[in-house]
């Protein structure tokens, strides 16, 4: 018989090692652990206590008797006191069971509470009066990791005699075998809390990467945090469509956190770029806006004009009428000229080709610096007045562009573990058009991931709405979705993922979440 009860618990301590072992829910990996010790003893019930700071927390509680399921799975919280591991005098506290085993390392087998003289049971006695029960027979052991540290205690309560169904005292058998779960118990919980920490050191690290880039100009704070949350929302939509395209797409809490991950990292390359490209508000803007410059050559222009008809009146002052007509004009066109190229200055989505034709007609006149003609248009200041959409040259766009290519090369470089393997391609795609038109790698759809393709829209549909662009104003609702409507209908973003994207209302959950109010003009 008592051979067989070993085999039995063996086979119980085998099975409760694979299952612990494999489990990652907290709740559920600790109660795996107190019910594998109750079953693996035979005892009534136990509780598993677990280090905080300078006290043993109560995480489980469980009596078969008293059918008490408190922590754990059971959602039931345990409204315990906690016990403090030290005196008031700074001493260990060696009075209470749990305490007594964590600082000793050792584990106590008590046969009988009622008669022990080393502990103080005030408290256990107590709980027996109001609940009806006899807490006899207790079985203290500590939770050492492979560190040496002692991270918990496991307590179990009765021995219970299989045969007579009495209460006896906790058998050398069953404490061996207890001590070998407490100790793979303690490897495991260590393990789940250093992969736990570890994962929350490389979220950490990612927000900080994000935050970096996002405070590298006010033209782009928040995109990185913006972007995976939106991105998350359009692959949530895609997830719930039940029909066409999108019916077999399913997105598990790995692929979630997988892409979230992707999200945060989508613009890690834009640390490369430089601020002064980020934050070009203006066409002209290098160091400084050289608006400014222009401006001062402008007022030479008026002050020689006006030079020019005092000399003319004093040697016609017959025509003084005329002169100064022609000078009005003279000053009515320079300031004319100089308001267009204040305007072109201050980019926007499109400039008209007339007003392109005016800027180089401009540049052809000049102005006297240092007794020298001076072109009133530099090659350069023409070439970035003439920027068709917003501040950039097409070197400079070049150039923010790249960042898609250093994200590649960048993510490319780190040693992602299996479940993070498809960052790079996530991240790496939010540029790529569906009919292949896109940068870096000019993909279609069909070689993209639905994530990536999930993260393009995010991209755009974040910069059309952001308020904080240097050429544009942020767009209203109704105006980004018929961008973003037009973009389907040129094979520009996936049209499946637009269409979930409306039916399940994306844009307006984001919109509550990030927009302006004057923002929201839909419904």
């Amino acid at each position: 018989m008592t051979e067989n009860k070993i085999i039995n618990q063996l086979d119980e301590l085998i099975n409760i090692g694979t299952a612990i072992s494999a489990e990652k829910n907290q709740s559920k990996l600790l109660q795996d652990i107190l019910d594998g010790a109750i079953n693996i003893t035979g005892a009534d019930g136990g509780t598993l206590y677990l280090i905080d700071d300078q006290h043993i927390k109560m995480e489980i509680v469980h009596s078969k008797t008293l059918n008490m399921s408190l922590g754990g799975t059971s959602k039931q919280p345990v409204n315990m006191p906690l016990i403090p591991l030290y005196l008031a005098d700074g001493s260990p506290n060696y009075t209470n069971v749990a305490s007594c085993a964590y600082h000793k390392n050792t584990a106590i087998n008590i046969s009988n509470a009622y008669t022990d003289q080393t502990f103080d049971f005030s408290g256990t006695k107590k709980f027996d009066q109001i609940n009806d029960y006899r807490s006899q027979s207790f079985l203290a052991v500590p939770m050492i990791n492979h560190e040496n540290d002692t991270i918990g205690v496991l307590q179990l309560i009765n021995a219970i005699d299989q045969s007579s169904g009495t209460i006896i005292s906790f058998d050398s058998v069953s404490l061996r075998f207890t001590k070998a779960l407490a100790s793979l118990a303690a490897i495991v919980l260590t393990k789940q809390q250093l992969i736990n920490d570890l994962e929350s050191m490389f979220e950490s690290l990612i927000q900080l990467i994000a935050t970096a880039i996002d405070e590298k100009s006010p033209y782009t704070g928040d995109h990185c945090r913006r972007v995976p949350e939106l991105t998350l929302l359009i692959a949530k939509a895609a997830h719930q469509t039940q029909e066409g395209y999108l019916k077999d797409f399913t997105m598990s809490k790995k692929d979630v956190y997988e892409l979230k991950i992707a999200g945060w990292l989508h613009d890690c390359g834009k640390i490369t770029t430089p601020e002064y490209i980020i934050d070009k508000s203006t066409k002209l803007e290098t160091i400084f806006d050289r608006i400014e410059l222009i401006t001062t050559r402008f007022e030479v222009l008026k002050r020689d004009a006006e030079i020019k008809m005092l000399k003319q009146i004093r040697l016609s002052p017959d025509q003084a009428s005329i002169i100064e007509q022609a000078y009005k004009a003279t000053i009515a066109q320079i300031e004319a000229n100089l308001e267009l190229i204040k305007q072109s200055n201050a980019g926007g989505e499109f400039m008209h080709e007339e007003a392109q034709q005016k800027i180089t007609e401009i540049s052809q006149g000049s102005w006297v610096s240092e007794n020298s003609p001076q072109p009133i248009l530099s090659k350069n200041e023409v070439k970035n007045l003439t920027i068709t959409h917003g501040t950039l040259t097409s070197e400079e766009r070049e150039r923010i562009n790249y960042h898609i290519n250093a994200t590649i090369a960048m993510l490319e470089k780190i040693n992602f573990p299996k479940h993070l393997l498809n960052v790079p391609e996530y991240a790496g795609g939010h540029h790529e058009k569906m009919n292949g038109t896109g940068y870096p790698l000019g993909l279609k759809r069909e070689e993209m991931s639905i994530q990536a393709r999930a993260m393009a829209i995010a991209d755009i549909f974040e910069a059309l709405t952001a308020p904080n662009r240097p050429y544009k104003k942020a767009k209203k609702l109704s105006e980004s979705i018929a961008i973003l409507q037009k973009m389907k209908e040129d094979n520009h973003i996936d049209p499946d993922l637009f269409d979930a994207f409306i039916k399940e209302k994306v844009y307006l959950d984001y919109a509550h979440t990030f927009l302006d109010k004057s923002q929201i003009d839909m419904s």
